[in-house]
């Protein structure tokens, strides 16, 4: 069983994989199986070698390889080898069942099993490919027959728990250890936006009882190590009353030592704000509200049924109950213009939103958008490489992927929380928050596989440039705790070729700004001097792989303050911490010689 890792890791450790969906299959067909197993590495790049260890090790006669569209091309390296190894190869997954034709066109792939994969995976492990095993594509004698799709599972209470102790070490933790954990409490969505694939896969929704749920929640929860559980349902809060049962049943049973965080509409928070406490009570801590566009048009032609009213209530809601929220904005739908996206960063922060996800509009195989769009003609790449909503694949009518890329960079650029920066009482606390900004924008725009280094720097510099041209002056006002700011504080940011912006803190009593301005041709003011092309190589040569190590420890710590000291040791003794302590030390001393 193998989960195929994306092409490029995105650097947000709450989405690496957690193998839950073939740990679903795996429990469907451990009765009728000699031997299960998962190869080591299964998150990173030295998954491959793992794998042809493994296959030369155990009497494998089949290998389950589960492929997002993003992750096809690792799906199909992953089933070269165990072509290579003799062994039967079964694909599932959204990109297989979106395009199964396409995936058995390549010859070490025997089968494809569409949708809800647990009933037919079955039925193939046990009496191989035929025409009486509904939700199978398979080859035979030269041709690919398709048997149709399986009828969904309508009580899920009947699917086994996924079998996680099967899950072999993650960052030093085993099976149900892990600190970053996922459920499903439900299956489909009520709702069928444009872009969205879910209804390719799970169709209809349906749902878990409170009691199914609290007893899988029962098995991961540990009262001396908080772990963040992702509560990973397309719309967990579809039915209050059971939510709320849900809630009930965690707190009687003592089941909250989780931090939780999960997605769901702004309208569903309003319905549930009689709950929310209780919500909050059993550990959520953030919501992901899929807020998409500030235009009502563009939210009509995806079916996205927003109101401006809903998502205002739904924030002021969570924040009164003491939970966070981060709003969902994808850019580039072929109808919206350069002026129409530039809004996109101002209306997040109007919202009062803290923290904000904006992504690409990828539209994935399957979805009513991947058609749309290649229908206009507006599909620019059919790399799958590139389709992890972080890089532009898709033109609008009057922007160019180009365009997109640098709109992508300047929302990020634009709605920074530089709060962090204000908060900040001397030269090397603000150089220190700037840089590590600077730093999550380099390996964002790593998820690109097709910038260089070149680029990347120019894609940044322009960001800044163009929101510093709009004269941003922010503000914040100073805390009894905050030290004063004795000087004015500058970090200049610039590139080779001169280009550039300074960061100017400036302390009034008991309030700061913060100015971010172009450089002109005049002598700028004296400050510490990032140089973008270093912070970007400085990037380049950290792997995603151990940017994670190093992020995955750090929610480990941010959850569990009280073990700070034996999770420290344990990140001292690491060389992947020190080797990525030292790339940023690097710069920042670098910087500060520049005064």
């Amino acid at each position: 069983m193998v989960e195929a890792p994306p092409a490029v890791i995105t650097p947000f450790p709450r989405y690496i994989t957690d193998c839950i969906g073939i740990c679903y299959l795996a429990a469907a067909v451990a009765d009728v199986v000699e031997s299960l197993v998962i190869p080591e590495n299964y998150y990173n790049d030295a998954l491959y070698d793992s794998f042809r260890a493994l296959l030369e090790k155990w009497p494998v006669d089949l290998v389950a390889i589960s492929s997002m569209t993003g992750s096809f091309s690792n799906a199909l390296r992953l089933a070269e080898i165990a072509r290579r190894n003799g062994v039967y190869v079964v694909m599932g997954g959204f990109h297989p069942t979106a395009c199964p034709e396409e995936v058995l066109g390549h010859i070490s792939v025997d089968a494809v099993v569409l949708g809800e994969g647990e009933s037919t995976f079955r039925e193939l492990v046990r009496h191989g490919s035929g025409a009486d095993i509904p939700g199978l594509v398979y080859r035979e004698n030269g041709r690919i027959v398709s048997t149709g799709e399986a009828s969904l599972v309508r009580d899920i209470d009947t699917i086994v728990f996924p079998l996680r102790e099967l899950r072999p070490f993650r960052y030093g933790e085993k099976g149900l250890d892990y600190t970053i954990d996922t459920i499903y409490t439900s299956r489909g969505c009520p709702w069928n936006c444009s872009f969205c694939a879910n209804e390719i896969m799970h169709r209809g929704w349906r749902s878990r009882s409170p009691e199914n749920v609290v007893d899988e929640i029962a098995l991961l929860h540990d009262p001396k190590k908080k772990k963040l559980l992702k509560i990973w349902d397309a719309n967990f809060l579809t039915n209050i009353r059971r939510a709320e049962a849900i809630c009930d049943l965690m707190i009687e049973r003592g089941l909250t030592n989780f931090r939780i965080m999960t997605e769901t509409r702004a309208r569903d928070i309003v319905r549930a704000e009689r709950i929310l406490d209780k919500l909050s009570r059993i550990g959520l801590r953030k919501v992901g509200l899929g807020i998409e566009s500030p235009n009502a048009k563009t939210l009509e032609l995806m079916n996205k049924k927003n109101v401006h009213a809903d998502i205002t209530q739904a924030l002021d809601l969570l924040r009164k109950n003491g939970i966070g929220a981060e709003g969902y904005f994808i850019i580039g739908h072929y109808s919206e213009t350069l002026e129409d996206t530039m809004r996109y960063p101002e209306f997040a922060r109007e919202l009062g939103l803290r923290q904000a996800l904006f992504m690409s509009m990828t539209p994935y195989p399957g979805t009513r958008i991947f058609d749309e769009y290649r229908k206009e003609g507006r599909t620019a790449s059919y790399d799958w490489d590139l389709y992890n909503n972080f890089c532009p694949v898709v033109t609008t009518r009057s922007m160019d992927t180009a365009l997109l890329l640098q709109m992508l960079v300047y929302c990020n650029v634009a709605f920074c929380d530089y709060r962090s920066v204000l908060r900040r009482a001397s030269v090397y606390g603000v150089l220190m928050v700037v840089l590590k900004d600077l730093f999550q924008l380099c390996f964002l725009l790593r998820a690109n596989r097709s910038l260089d280094d070149d680029r990347i720097v120019e894609v940044i510099s322009d960001a800044f440039q163009r929101y510093a041209r709009s004269a941003p002056v922010l503000h914040y006002s100073c805390r009894a705790s905050d030290k004063s700011l004795k000087e004015r504080v500058v970090v200049k940011l610039r590139r080779s070729t001169g280009e550039g912006v300074d960061f100017i803190v400036e302390q009034t009593h008991n309030r700061r700004t913060l100015s971010i301005n172009q450089c002109s041709g005049s002598p700028s003011p004296r400050g510490a001097v990032i140089r973008l092309e270093d912070v970007v190589a400085a990037s380049g040569s950290i792997s995603m792989s151990d940017l994670m190590r190093v992020l995955y420890r750090n929610e480990l710590l941010r959850n569990n303050p009280g073990r700070m000291t034996g999770q420290l040791f344990s990140s001292v003794a690491d060389p992947v911490f020190w080797s990525v302590l030292q790339r940023f030390a690097s710069l920042y001393i670098h910087a500060m010689k520049k005064r």
